[in-house]
């Protein structure tokens, strides 16, 4: 029986309002209604498993059909179908008071009790691309007729009885002129790949070619059977994704083959894999991959891929696992985050911080049980681990007081410690005159190798703090641990590193350095940026030593990297203390040259040296010194 009639909605068109307001990619529409057919397909199952339909004889699945002559793109499933009730039900009757009254009412909508997945809603974003949308459907309830629903975008319908051969539904997008990009078959492709990859039900757009035997037996000249190439369905997910195994049901092998599944363009094996398992008080599954970070932050935090019943949602879950775990690679699945009428934008509630808090612990137990079963293995990893575990410590305090167990210091020598086993280390050597323990670091061991090897040659434990937060994690660890400062190694002259009440003596007496400080200050571009000062060495040190106060320069660094609170520092000018060693032959040696100029242009030499070793001898500066040096070599 034939009927008219008009969509129960009360605003003008709510096309527009679906369009404007629930969808923020246009391409959303076919996730919409492929979930809808893989949720009818699997109702269908179900409803045989209870005996209320009969049996599924086949695999079942859903189409995805393009239709290039017909102008068409088709979604179609086998499942359970709808009455001509069931499309009065779910797809006509949407009753709202206006605009503004829909939005309000299903902006913060239970997912499980949303019009999404049921038809509705989800159906209605046809017409982001749609100028005609049919709906060609038979119940699968023994007795059904089947029936044609038609809508051209208005809120006028018709529906009419048809005959139809099987039981299931068939979306029919008639594609507007300024859509026609989804008639292409590499276009649809795409966007299954994005967001359909791992749905539960088999989906199957269009064919491709398979070798096979030669169905006649036909053999080619070494008596072999010949491979013909057949064209089969082109299926194009997987319906079980590893995250919805057992993990005692996966090898490893299995874990690499699913990453490489989800990032096909990363050659790269991960470290290793957290497998997420949660059924109460909410359910949670999912695989979190470590990949290698070496010394470097992956700005690219969008490699987490959220899931909702296997059904892609979205790669921002900034708002669902801490900042740091943004890090990492991998795949959650949750039908617990809530998410609003279009299932593309997550709202927050308290299951989501809860399910955050469970991820960042679940992280933290992984890398302290790898700690402890196999240590020489977990330090192995650790320079791939180091930025991921230091921005945790950064950004989240629990996670932070958790990694008390598993934070590791790598010295110069390669050795890692705990921060327990480096106070024993340290002992009363490292200890200043006001009881504090100095930790001297470096954050490049082998362009420092003067500053490093002056403070080893004392007996210092120098650590190795190279990444790209160093900075932040020093001042960190200073706030964790009260007794503790840490100074890089180049921030003070080596005697003065840690401070002892025993001093040296200088040869210098105060008129003798008064005499030097110009000499050595006009060797030096830039009258504040370098300081010059004099100090008691051992004569065996070097003549002059550049420094910068460990202060401002870990604010500059903190500053550049992002944080800190200390803006002021990050627009002032570097500045240096040159401090000149009293007890070197040098300085004698200029005291006693009477020629001013070659005293001049040995004061500059030092003074060039002393840059380079800091490597601040550059540009037009660095190529004159080079090429004097060849002078000389020519010279003797």
């Amino acid at each position: 029986m034939a009927q008219q009639g008009t969509i129960n909605v009360t605003t003008d068109n709510i096309f527009p309002i679906i369009k404007q307001f629930l969808y923020s990619d246009q391409e959303i529409f076919l996730r919409e209604l492929v979930s809808n057919a893989v949720d009818a397909t699997q109702k269908r199952k179900m409803l045989a498993q209870l005996g209320e339909v009969g049996e599924i004889t086949d695999t079942p699945q859903v189409e995805v059909v393009i239709d290039e002559a017909a102008n068409t793109l088709t979604i179609r499933d086998a499942g359970i179908g709808m009455t001509a009730e069931e499309i009065d039900k779910y797809i006509n009757q949407i009753a709202f008071s206006g605009a503004t009254d829909f939005l309000e009412k299903y902006k913060d909508a239970d997912a499980k009790q949303a019009i999404i997945g049921h038809f509705g809603l989800g159906f209605y974003s046809a017409f982001m691309v749609a100028d005609r949308v049919d709906i060609v459907t038979l119940s699968q309830r023994e007795g059904s007729q089947a029936v044609k629903w038609s809508c051209d975008g208005s809120p006028n319908f018709s529906l009419e009885d048809i005959d139809k051969a099987t039981a299931g539904t068939d979306i029919v997008l008639h594609i507007s002129e300024d859509a026609k990009e989804y008639l292409a078959e590499e276009r649809i492709r795409g966007i299954l790949n994005t967001y359909c990859k791992f749905m539960p039900v088999e989906i199957v757009q269009g064919t491709k070619s398979e070798y096979v035997d030669d169905p006649e037996g036909a053999t080619d000249e070494d008596g072999k059977v010949k491979k013909v190439s057949v064209d089969v369905p082109f299926v194009v997910n997987k319906t079980e994704p590893a995250w919805t195994k057992k993990p005692a049901d996966l090898s490893d092998e299995d874990y690499k083959e699913f990453y490489r599944d989800l990032y096909p363009m990363n050659f790269e094996d991960p470290l290793f894999h957290i497998h997420l398992n949660v059924d109460f008080p909410f359910n949670l599954t999912g695989i979190l991959y470590f990949p290698k970070l070496k010394k470097q932050m992956d700005l690219q935090k969008n490699r987490i891929h959220l899931y909702s019943n296997q059904v892609f949602i979205t790669d921002n879950v900034e708002n669902i696992v801490p900042d740091f775990l943004t890090l990492l690679h991998g795949v959650i699945d949750s039908p617990d985050i809530p998410l609003n009428v279009s299932r593309s934008y997550l709202q927050e509630d308290a299951n989501v911080k809860k399910i955050s808090g469970h991820i960042s612990k679940k992280v933290s137990d992984k890398l302290a049980q790898m700690f402890k079963k196999d240590r020489e293995a977990f330090e192995a990893q650790w320079d791939d681990l180091r930025v991921f575990v230091e921005y945790g410590m950064l950004t989240d305090e629990k996670f932070a007081e958790r990694a008390q167990k598993f934070f590791l210091y790598k010295d110069t020598t390669g050795k890692c410690h705990t921060h327990e086993e480096l106070m024993a280390v340290v002992g009363e050597t490292q200890k200043d005159k006001h009881g504090k323990v100095i930790l001297p670091y470096t954050p490049h061991a082998e362009g420092q190798h003067s500053y490093v090897k002056e403070a080893t040659d004392r007996g210092y434990t120098v650590l190795v703090m190279d990444g790209p937060l160093a900075s932040h994690v020093v001042s960190k660890l200073e706030q964790t641990h009260s007794d503790v400062q840490f100074k890089r190694v180049d921030a003070d002259i080596a005697e003065k590193l840690i401070e002892k009440d025993e001093e040296l003596s200088s040869a210098l007496d105060e008129k003798q350095e008064e005499t030097l400080k110009p000499i050595l200050e006009g060797a030096f571009p830039g009258e504040s940026t370098y300081k010059v000062q004099f100090a008691a060495m051992s004569p065996t040190s070097a003549p002059l030593v550049i420094t910068q106060s460990e202060f401002m320069r870990r604010m500059k660094e903190q500053q550049a990297v992002g944080g800190g609170g200390f803006q002021m520092f990050g627009d002032m000018p570097n500045s240096y203390e040159v401090t000149v060693n009293g007890n070197h032959p040098l300085a004698t040696t200029l005291l006693n040259e009477a020629d001013d100029a070659k005293r001049a242009a040995l004061a500059k030499q030092a003074a060039n040296l002393a840059r380079l070793s800091q490597g601040l001898l550059e540009g037009e500066e660095l190529t004159a010194f080079i090429q004097d040096g060849f002078a000389q070599l020519q010279g003797a």
